[in-house]
């Protein structure tokens, strides 16, 4: 019996329960999706047959991989809320300001990956996707500051990436997606992927060291180390500050991790500079819904001539975009 009245039987609450439910996650802001296209971009320049040009001759396997890649995600999610974040800082980097090895290990990006960079960021643009770029901050910055403003607005976000720094920026209600693999984690399954948290990743990696961006770590300390000193200490400035403690703990070899860690003490500290995402870096207008805008049909056009896409890619291109493909498709002697 409830207060008005009305009797309900246990479906009758159930039904109510669940159209409660249901008006919450129709209340919910929609997930901001949030893309490291450098990876994207990177795996299709490895992986894909180097047989594409485009008219002027120069390859596009890279964006022909990194279309496909975008489209399948534009199809199976339609997200509405959306930035594609892009490297522009490979040189000038703040990073490589504070640390000049940083990445130093990394040959520079030819001249015919430049190229497809461009094109890969005019496709997004046409298509009504946010894109960001920043000469001084990586795409990782980019992400992070973008989801700090989503995040504000009501929204949580959804990063496709496999890069395991990015974990760090994972709050309750985020995910992170490694699409090629397509697995799925919260900030939650962070600890089951690397051995701790989600908050603790840049103070592990400026401990364990990261060998694709060139950060060598407190020498002797490695992975196991790191995140069993994390378990203890919760973050490296307690780890510091404690360190006296830190031969007692029931570690293999902890009196000569602890001397390595007063030796390396400020190398520390510097690499965790490196390791620590920025979130406070400009992103924009589009800042803090990134709201998918109207495709732009005279940009795709142009853009397909200009990589010489095949008919089914520019179908799924316009479709994508929100636009008749008929009414832009051209002749079967253009295509």
């Amino acid at each position: 019996m409830t207060g008005s009245g009305e009797n309900l039987d246990d479906d009758d609450i159930l039904d109510r329960d669940l159209d409660d439910r249901s008006r919450e996650i129709l209340a919910e802001p929609p997930p901001v999706y949030l893309i490291d296209a450098s990876i994207y971009v990177f795996r299709a320049w490895h992986t894909m047959p180097d047989e594409f040009t485009d008219s002027d001759g120069w390859p596009t396997n890279a964006v022909q991989g990194f279309a496909r890649f975008l489209l399948d995600v534009l199809e199976r999610e339609r997200p509405q809320h959306i930035a594609v974040a892009f490297d522009e800082a490979l040189d000038g980097c703040f990073r490589k300001a504070l640390y000049p090895a940083y990445k130093a290990n990394r040959d520079p990006a030819p001249e015919t990956l430049k190229r497809q960079f461009a094109h890969c960021k005019a496709l997004c643009a046409a298509l009504g996707l946010n894109v960001l770029g920043h000469s001084e901050y990586e795409a990782d910055d980019l992400i992070g500051s973008a989801l700090w403003h989503a995040r504000a607005a009501g929204h949580r976000g959804i990063i496709l990436s496999a890069d395991k720094d990015l974990s760090q920026l994972l709050h309750i209600g985020d995910e992170q997606w490694d699409y090629a693999r397509n697995q799925r984690w919260g900030a939650h399954g962070v600890r089951a992927r690397h051995g701790v948290e989600a908050h603790q990743i840049a103070d592990y990696l400026a401990l364990s060291g990261d060998a694709v961006d060139n950060i060598p770590g407190v020498p002797g300390v490695g992975a196991k180390t790191a995140a069993v000193l994390l378990a203890h200490f919760g973050d490296l400035d307690s780890l510091l500050a404690r360190v006296e403690e830190v031969p007692f703990l029931r570690l293999r070899g902890a009196a000569q991790a602890a001397a390595k860690l007063r030796e390396h003490r400020d190398n520390a500290l510097l690499f965790r500079q490196l390791t620590t995402i920025a979130c406070d870096v400009p992103v924009g207008d589009a800042a803090p819904r990134f709201k998918r805008n109207m495709a732009e049909a005279s940009s795709l056009g142009a853009i397909c001539e200009t990589l010489r896409f095949g008919p089914m890619t520019r179908r799924r291109i316009y479709t994508a975009g929100g636009l008749n493909f008929a009414d832009h498709a051209p002749q079967a002697d253009e295509i």
